[in-house]
């Protein structure tokens, strides 16, 4: 049976934390609209609507319909190999969790995202977090746990205020790190000035 792939990720650009791919896998005929009612770009939906949604998700993955999978790279994967390195070696780890047989596997991504080679039914569609179902319902489930990554880690860095801005760039963030110094979870090479040389061991 073929399969469709929807893929997204989340978390490129934020100052702490991981990058997230997330991959939706159903069959080639599943209407995703009908199965998640109200699916859109992770970014324009409110935090309720995208947790209601996810846990539609997990349903249906109990029930044998979509699969899905949100890997990370984190942010000393980051630092070492840049962003770009990051979301692709995340997104083959996702690609492959659920569809290991790439002959039989459609692939939709956004933006600039491309699959590994072996998997040659890609398409890669700008703004497909907007347009195509399959890569919102990706969107979403990547924004999720991320973001509830996040609020776990702000409990181990309480200081930083993880779980408000969940690592990006905020005006309060930025004045945290500037009279605290980074922590582990910050990307050093996101980080200016003298900051990035500071980086605190906090328990």
């Amino acid at each position: 049976m073929r399969i469709l792939v929807g893929i997204d990720e989340v978390g490129r650009g934020p100052l702490a934390g991981p990058v997230a791919v997330g991959a939706i896998a159903v069959p080639l005929d599943f209407d995703v609209l009908r199965a998640f009612p109200g699916v859109a770009d992770s970014k324009i939906l409110s935090e309720k609507k995208r947790e209601r949604i996810f846990e539609m998700l997990v349903a249906s993955g109990e029930r044998g319909g979509a699969r899905f999978s949100v890997e990370f790279s984190d942010a000393t994967y980051i630092d070492a190999n840049g962003i770009t390195k990051a979301v692709s070696s995340a997104l083959a780890r996702a690609i492959r969790s659920v569809a290991p047989n790439p002959k039989d596997t459609r692939v939709l991504l956004d933006g600039l995202l491309s699959a590994p080679r072996a998997y040659t039914d890609q398409t890669t569609i700008i703004h497909g977090d907007a347009t195509e179902p399959i890569i919102s319902l990706a969107s979403v489930a990547a924004k999720v746990v991320r973001d509830r990554l996040m609020v776990r880690l702000d409990t181990k860095y309480p200081e930083y205020s993880f779980a408000r801005h969940k690592g990006y760039g905020t005006k309060a963030h930025r004045a945290v790190i500037a009279a605290l110094g980074p922590c582990p979870l910050h990307r050093l090479t996101f980080l200016h000035g003298d900051t990035k040389n500071k980086v605190r061991h906090c328990p």
